[in-house]
């Protein structure tokens, strides 16, 4: 089960690891870097003295435009890894996810896989992770492993939920249902996203729509309104794209994909909305469905996600 989010922690931060890692832990950090400062680093550490020895130690570096990637055992450090691919950048924000397996930490940014560090020190020694450096932080979460989507909230933790196979062959029944099924949320379902948006950002929405259905939307909002309203019409047989700003309803959008009305009565789906730089896009079961322009510049501001209408919602990941 997960250890619960901490939000807006202080840099540096610390938090120990109730009952140590294992293969399918899961860490998601959330943040932005700082305008000023030339490195950040997150620490797997076996302690949480100076002296005490550092299993992983990530370090993003801007000064150089790598990240290195180290063990420290006995106050001495081992030989670096080195990426020569740096995925953050100053005064944008960032989200990393370190999967734990039986042979090594995956590593992905912004739901981009970056590098895999193979473990040097067993992971039962590692009791604490560290964050220090030139970043300020939105949250920090532990998913212990089994969490599945009722913890995790994901397919596969260490890569993104949108790679599906090619050609659009996704199925909902592909994934045996155990291993992510949780108790169905009520609708109308309203949560926070904390942190906002930012670009790479994705959220997936999972579940089925009712057996007679007329409508149902998603909706984007914040403080002045709904930078997205996505909004399927079965009584129209059709999918609108909105926005309401300052309280008036801008100009609707209903081209309708290649591939049609791509959700049924009764039928499971998946949807994804990729929050990019200058749309959202929205992907259903695996295939692009819209884009949709951004209508306000301020991603960040955007805090609520909302979905009503007639469906069956099982999970949503944030």
């Amino acid at each position: 089960m997960s250890h619960g989010p901490i939000y807006n922690p202080p840099v540096p931060f610390s938090t120990h690891f109730h009952n140590g890692i294992s293969d399918g832990t899961l860490v998601v950090i959330s943040g932005t870097v700082l305008p000023s400062g030339d490195r950040f680093a997150v620490n797997f550490q076996c302690g949480t003295g100076g002296n005490d020895d550092i299993a992983f130690h990530f370090n993003p570096r801007f000064d150089g435009g790598i990240v290195v990637c180290n063990t420290k055992e006995h106050q001495n450090w081992g030989k670096e890894e080195n990426k020569r691919e740096l995925p953050f950048h100053r005064g944008h924000a960032f989200e990393i996810r370190f999967l734990v397996s039986s042979h090594d930490y995956k590593v992905s940014v912004n739901r981009n896989h970056l590098l895999e560090y193979h473990h040097r020190v067993p992971i039962h020694r590692v009791n604490t992770l560290a964050i220090s450096g030139c970043v300020s932080l939105t949250n920090v979460d532990i998913q212990a492993p089994g969490g599945g989507f009722a913890a995790g909230q994901m397919y596969n933790p260490a890569f993104p939920p949108q790679q599906f196979p090619p050609g659009g062959g996704y199925s909902p029944n592909q994934f045996p249902p155990g291993q992510y099924q949780a108790a169905n949320y009520a609708i109308p379902y309203q949560t926070n996203i904390y942190g906002g948006l930012f670009p790479n950002k994705v959220i997936v929405i999972r579940g089925a729509v009712a057996g007679h259905p007329k409508r149902f939307h998603v909706n984007l909002k914040y403080g002045g309104g709904i930078a997205l309203h996505f909004n399927p019409r079965f009584d129209e047989h059709v999918i609108v794209r909105n926005s309401q700003l300052n309280n008036s309803w801008g100009q609707e959008e209903r081209q309708m994909p290649s591939c049609g009305m791509c959700f049924s009565p009764g039928q499971s789906f998946v949807i994804e909305i990729i929050c990019e730089h200058h749309c959202f896009k929205v992907n259903v079961n695996g295939n692009h469905v819209c884009s949709f322009n951004h209508r306000m510049p301020n991603l960040q501001q955007i805090d609520t996600l909302q979905i009503e209408g007639d469906v069956v919602l099982q999970n949503v990941q944030i």
